[in-house]
């Protein structure tokens, strides 16, 4: 099979698809690889290094397009993508349907294979390919939280681990999964005050059990939410519906029961947010302002580091590329029922219920597609 890796375009995506040590596996499953000149640089690696791994380098993203039979990919394809998407191209990357109903339509119309990163599925429920970047995320939301904090950017004044004599700030985590988990962590180590809440009594408990004794567990509920509000300092959201639109944690008229200089980090923001105020922004324009508080929902934050998460994100996603590569999608999915719940849409048609919800579109599920039933 001929693999392609464009250079990511979104403002500040510094991350790519592949690292050079992929490129070997895929050479030694007989398969090549197109690299786009430059697609690497942002993360540390070289064209040379992709050239000496064996894959081509092209000057020509076109070029590549038309090629590849396969594109990895690590942000969903933006709108200058469009058009070189193509029936029975296989992509495989993070897409994130749900929250944006354009590049839903434009994989309907284009025919190609939509296989998403987020939605693939071990047998225990958890999500795989989310795990590197949900740690990212998380350690990265706590660190921008600290920083918005300052009065300098708009915050309430507040150091998140105090000092002698003073309390430490009070941090709100909503959602008690891989990003909620590393998101905590971060902001106890850094001495602050944290309750992390979830919407399941088992997960609590676990949460309990594992996580530093400065991290106290709270049932999610509307009522327990609004009670936190006065109180905290910062409020970083984690709520994660698998494929759909994230849950509206926060509403607008919530707002008005924080202090002013409250920070709110939405790392949900790709799956639409779990503030209702939220909107998308990027690392070049991270930050607005509503009701007298500061909203951070940069759409790609591992973007921002781009060696760490390149290569966290590529040591989990390479084995299920050289998979499909290996076998073709059809038989890779007939094969491996968590990589099968990774496909969102195929030739024209929505196979994943939750992104044909999200725009009230008609489904079929894979197993129809693929003769299963």
């Amino acid at each position: 099979m001929i693999i392609g890796i464009p250079k990511e375009i979104k403002p500040d995506e510094n991350r790519v698809a592949i690292q050079p040590s992929g490129v070997l596996e895929m050479k030694r499953n007989g398969h090549d690889v197109l690299i786009e000149k430059g697609a690497g640089t942002g993360s540390g690696f070289i064209d040379q290094l992709y050239e000496n791994a064996g894959a081509t380098i092209l000057d020509d993203v076109d070029e590549l397009w038309k090629r590849a039979e396969m594109i990895l990919k690590v942000k969903e394809p933006i709108a200058q993508e469009y058009p070189r998407m193509r029936e029975g191209q296989i992509i495989f990357t993070f897409f994130h349907f749900a929250a944006n109903e354009a590049l839903t339509k434009a994989v309907i119309d284009s025919k190609c294979i939509a296989i998403a990163y987020e939605t693939v599925e071990d047998e225990n429920g958890r999500l795989p390919l989310l795990v590197p970047m949900s740690e990212v995320a998380g350690r990265m939301a706590a660190q921008k939280g600290a920083v918005y904090l300052e009065k300098t950017n708009g915050g309430r004044g507040v150091l998140m681990g105090g000092i002698t004599g003073v309390k430490p700030a009070r941090v709100l985590v909503l959602g008690g999964g891989n990003v909620g988990v590393n998101a905590a962590k971060v902001a106890a180590g850094m001495g602050a005050n944290v309750t992390i809440m979830h919407s399941t009594i088992s997960r609590l408990s676990y949460l309990n059990d594992i996580l530093p004794k400065n991290i106290f567990t709270l049932f999610s509920n509307p009522a327990n939410i609004r009670a936190m509000l006065p109180e905290v300092d910062l409020i970083i959201g984690a709520a994660l519906i698998p494929g759909a639109e994230a849950p509206k944690l926060i509403t607008k008229d919530m707002l008005k029961d924080m202090r002013p200089g409250t920070v709110m980090v939405d790392v949900s923001i790709d799956q639409g947010g779990c503030f209702e105020t939220s909107r998308p922004t990027t690392h070049e324009d991270p930050v607005f302002v509503v009701d007298g508080i500061t909203h951070y929902c940069v759409t790609n934050m591992p973007g921002a580091v781009p060696q760490t998460a390149t290569l966290g994100l590529t040591n989990t996603t390479l084995n299920y590329a050289t998979e499909i590569a290996n076998k073709g999608w059809k038989q890779a999915l007939k094969e491996d029922e968590q990589l099968r719940k990774g496909l969102n849409i195929a030739n024209g048609t929505v196979v994943y219920q939750q992104v044909a919800e999200a725009f009230d579109m008609n489904w079929e599920p894979t197993e129809k597609l693929l003769d299963l039933v």
